[in-house]
Order: C-alpha cells, then structure tokens, then sequence
C-alpha cells in the first residue's frame, strides 16, 4: 500500500511539474524576447550535438550552465539525418536529436533550432545530403520542384521528431530559424535576380510553418546583407556585428523600427582549415565585447561555446580563389571557450566571471584524460588487397563519386595502357587530393588546395596507370554549393590526349572499419596502406593520438572513425573520446595514404596539437 501511495504522489509530482512546464510562454512582442510575459535577455552558446559524443552531452551542457548562458543553439544537419534517399536516422546515438533537446531542458537550458536546411557550418556540403546531385532538375538553394520537395521532406520528418519539444508544448525550443545566411549567397549568386532568390527563402520559410512549427522565427546575416536575406514575420539578427550602433539601426530598418535585438552568431573564435594557421582570439577581446552587448541589452549566441570534432567524413570546405578548396580540419576546437576536449579555458574562466549570477552551478569535473603506452601495429596491408575483393565500374571515362553513388571516402581510378604514352598528365578535374602511380609505383601528389592538377609522367608498354582519389569534403560556403561532385569530374589527359576506355573504377567508401582478418601483411614505404593494432586499458578516459610522423589518413578507433589527419598540420592530433574506448581489449586501424615510411606504432599524448604548422615538400 506504501509502495502504492508513493508512486501516486510521484505521478502527481511529475504532472504538476509538467504543467508548470507547459504554462511557460516566450514571445516576440514589443520590442523585446518576453518569457512569460516578462522581458529576458538570451545569453546563448552555440554547440552541435553532432560534434559531441552522446555519452557527453550532459557534461558539455552543464559547462555552458556553469559559464553563466541560458540557452543553447544547434544546427540540425540533413545530411547526418537522411542517411540515403528516403532513409531517416534520428535514434541512433549522436544523431537523437530530441534527446537532446530533451538533456538540455533538464540542465535548465533554453534551446534556439536553427534547421536550414542550409547551415554551413564548416560541415559536409552544409549539411545538404550528397545524393541530392543525382536528383534530375536538382538546383541547391533555388526555388525549383524537386529542391523544395526534398525540403519539404526533410522538414516534416524534422518536425515529427521535436514538435512537443517547442516552448508552447512544455518543451525548452524558443524559436527556429528561417534558411541561413542567405543575404551572403544572394550577394554572391548576382547571375539570380533578389525576386527570384526572395521566391525561394519565402518557400522554404513557409514550408517550416506549414509543417507546424509555432514558436517565433528569426533570420540570421551579415548586418550589411539584410535586403538578401531578411524575411516577413522574422526576427532578423545580426552575424558577428559588434557595432552596437549599427547593429540596432539596421534592425530596425527591417523590423519595424524596433528591436529585440540580437547577435545569433557572436564570434569568440574562428574556423581553420589545413594548411593554414590556427587562428586565436584573446580572452579579453571576447569579455569586451560580451561587456559591450550586455550593458546595450543585447542578446547573442557564441558561436561556437564549444566546437567538439568533424568525426568521420563530415567536414566541409571553402571555395575562394587563391585556393580551389580550403577543406576544413577535422578539430572544431575553433578556440571556443569550452574546448574541443572539453576543457575550461582561460576565455571560459573569463566568461564566466562576467556572466554567472547566484544562480550560477559550479563548473562540473573534467573528464578524466589518459595516455596509452605506444601502440604497437601488428599488421599492415597495401589497400591493393581490398581493392582486389571489389568488383569495379566499367567506364570508357572516369565516373565522379556522385556516379559511383558513393558519397564520401576514396575511388581508385585505374587504366591499363596497351601503348606506351608519356607527357605531362592534367587532371584538371581532380576532387580533391590524389596519388598517382605507374606500375604500382609512386610518381605524384596532386592536390586541389595548391591548385596542383598536373606532373610529368611516363606510362611503359602494357603498364597501369593507378590514381587513388580522395574527397576531402564538399564545398559548404559560396556560389560553388552548387558545383559539389567529387572524384575527378572531367577527361584525364596525357600529353594531350583524353585517355578514354576502360576505365576501372573501385569504391572505398571506408564508411567502417576495414575488417584485416583475413589479409596477410602486404604494406609497402610509398604504397596506401592500412594498419592494424589492439591495446588493452584498465581504465578509460579521454586521450589524444599523435599524428605527426604519419602522412595523410584516416583513424578508426573500435569501429568508429575518428577523421581525418595530415601532416601538414596545424592539426597534429586526433581527439579520443574515453567514452569511446572500453576497458580490456580495443581495436585501432589507420589508413596511411602516403605511407613514406612503414610504421611501426603509434603515440598518444594528454593534450592536442592543433597550432603547428609544416612545409609541404610535395604540392
């Protein structure tokens, strides 16, 4: 009867907790961001589940509580949800969005959706799903049939995921964003006229109110690019503005001479790429500025508060043209204040004592961070060996990955020459990195980022030519969304001539870990090669491994793929989530591209490199 009468009383606790829940109401009206009728001020972080590992999310939650915000923004990615045409994930592990929205309402956290279903955010194609090139009649980020009803799509299976995790439903969403920095593509698609970019946004903001989202909306540009992408019945906020004057003036050009006003992307740190340096922004910058936006009432969103990791294969690139392709690394430390590890820096101390009030938790415990002895590696196999198991594509011409349906990862190009031929080999057309060899022998390294499409080459009588093509991520920022194929995507020429017929094309999608059981060591100096090793932990904990005597790869740890390394820096690590490792035995392998020297082990360290920079010797 006890037992009884006490989990009555827990049932009418949780209902009236409920309920409180539920008589929460947040408008824009006014001028101001009103909770419950009452005039607040966001103080929001920026943090991507996607980035985190889910077992994290709590931790890295509780760190933005203990910074002092209340809210946390995220992107939703389309393409780390619609797996392939028609196929949908939101349950498994760093992809249940609703957990954790849901994990961010328990931490006391405000949460702002920012959906798209452009986001950029240095991310695979910015966040679109790579198959969406195949589509017929297909234009990204245009007002055409077969884009709008792909978002429509997306939209819906979006909003059956969070629809009772909105404000009006007692859940902790406050509003949503209309698209995402289209002023800026406006500005750079001129070939567009602004009515028929104007047609577009109007669409898709529509399609997010037909599908039932209630809360308010919100655009978020340049201050300068509000004519491209300001929409009707949204809050429009300005990217990065620090001039508060400016900032409320243009605001009120496009919101009826009246606030709230709001920064939803407040830069604490910066973006990097490889082969660039890694850019730093002093706490004091930060606190001045923090300082300026408070004392104007102004509300923002850091972004990023915390970076986390482009795992796998989901870091994007830049387009500009000095460089064809700035392929961004796989850290997203962005010197946030929360770090990639998720460590309190000096600029989160800094933050924190500007922001937190009584209310304010404490700082949660790090997570406990360890080092391995070396690792030695048991096994190496040249990636000639797995190629040897796939059955290839046919071509008389190179098919791009888009072709091969292949999304990400790596295609092996190889034609047999019956003639001798020799010259000055053009792949102009390369997508992105790529490795060229004659007869199983090295002869070059091209590379899309130096604009290096070209060498000298020399096929003998009745030789292969091998080309193993890399994607090093799709293009998420600029006129080139649009021009996002990879592999290489036009004729291959030889002394200039077009190598046409029988193409062979393997795919090495290395969407899992290659399983070496059965392949004997094969690993050559100078040929792509696949490690193998195992260690044995008695403990866990978070750990770095140290990249910098390798080449250019991949690492899997137990199944999971860690992301990409090159040597060239200045990422000289790779992070190891401990909630990834597992006491007792645990598995790693690394695919080696370059391979100059055969390895023998392989180093962990207690904290990252990700500011030194190398001298490519081959561009």
């Amino acid at each position: 009867m006890k037992k009884n009468y006490i989990t009555l009383l827990f049932s009418l606790l949780l209902v009236a907790s409920i309920a409180a829940q539920q008589k929460q109401t947040f408008a824009i009206r006014d001028g101001n961001f009103l909770l419950n009728g009452k005039p607040i001020q966001i103080h929001s972080g920026e943090m991507h589940y996607s980035r985190i590992p889910q077992p994290y999310w709590r931790h890295r939650l509780q760190m933005m509580k203990a910074m002092g915000l209340n809210a946390v923004a995220t992107y939703v990615f389309w393409n780390y949800h619609e797996t392939s045409p028609g196929v949908w994930d939101f349950k498994t592990g760093n992809k249940n969005l609703a957990e954790y929205i849901k994990t961010a309402q328990e931490e006391g956290l405000f949460v702002i959706l920012r959906p798209g279903p452009y986001v950029c955010a240095e991310w695979e194609f910015g966040g679109y799903p790579w198959f969406l090139q195949n589509v017929p009649n297909m234009v990204i980020r245009g007002h055409n049939e077969a884009y709008l009803a792909a978002t429509k799509a997306y939209f819906t299976e979006l909003y059956n995921q969070v629809k009772d995790l909105q404000i009006t439903k007692g859940g902790p969403i406050i509003m949503v964003q209309g698209e995402n920095e289209f002023g800026s593509y406006v500005a750079q698609r001129k070939d567009v006229s602004l009515e028929e970019h104007k047609k577009y946004s109007s669409a898709v903001f529509q399609q997010l109110k037909d599908v039932g989202f209630e809360v308010p909306f919100f655009t978020s540009d340049g201050s300068w690019l509000f004519e491209g992408g300001a929409l009707p019945g949204a809050l429009p906020t300005a990217n990065g503005e620090d001039d508060v004057v400016k900032l409320k003036a243009v605001v009120n050009q496009f919101n009826n001479n009246q606030g709230p006003y709001m920064v939803a992307e407040f830069y604490p740190g910066w973006l990097d790429h490889w082969a660039e340096p890694f850019p730093i922004q002093k706490p004091e910058q930060t606190v001045r500025q923090t300082q300026k936006y408070l004392d104007n009432q102004i509300s923002f969103n850091y972004y990023m508060v915390h970076g986390g990791t482009n795992f796998g294969f989901t870091s994007g690139a830049n387009y500009d043209k000095e460089h064809d392709i700035q392929p961004d690394m796989t850290s997203y430390d962005y010197d946030a204040p929360i770090s990639e590890a998720g460590w309190a820096t000096p600029k989160y101390n800094a933050l924190r004592e500007l922001l937190k009030t009584t209310e304010t938790p404490a700082i949660p415990p790090k997570i406990p961070v360890i080092t391995i002895p070396n690792i030695a590696l048991t096994k190496a196999v040249d990636l000639a060996d797995l190629k040897a198991k796939i059955n290839p594509v046919i071509e008389d011409n190179p098919q791009t990955f888009e072709q091969l349906n292949q999304g990400d990862g790596y295609v092996w190009y190889s034609k047999k020459f019956t003639q001798p031929i020799s010259g000055k080999l053009e792949l102009n057309g390369l997508r992105d990195y790529a490795i060229v060899y004659v007869n199983g022998k090295k002869v070059a390294e091209l590379n899309r980022y130096y604009k290096n499409y070209s060498c000298e080459i020399e096929v003998p009588f009745n030789a292969t030519l091998d080309i193993v093509v890399e994607n090093m991520g799709r293009i998420n920022y600029g006129s080139q969304i649009n021009a996002n194929t990879k592999g290489i995507i036009s004729p291959v020429i030889i002394n200039g001539q077009t190598i046409t017929g029988n193409w062979e094309m393997y795919s090495l999608p290395m969407n899992k870990e290659p399983d070496l059981a059965s392949y004997k060591n094969s690993g050559k100096a100078n040929r792509p090669t696949l490690y193998q090793g195992t260690f044995t932990l008695n403990k866990t904990g978070d750990t770095f491994l140290d990249m910098r005597v390798w080449g250019k790869g991949i690492v899997f740890i137990n199944g999971i793929n860690l992301g990409r390394y090159w040597s060239i820096g200045p990422q000289q690590t790779l992070y190891v989530p401990g909630c990834w490792l597992k006491k007792g035995k645990n598995n790693i392998v690394v695919f080696e591209q370059k391979n100059e020297t055969i390895q023998k082990e392989i180093k962990t360290i207690a904290t990252p490199i990700l500011e030194e920079l190398k001298t490519e010797t081959t561009q």
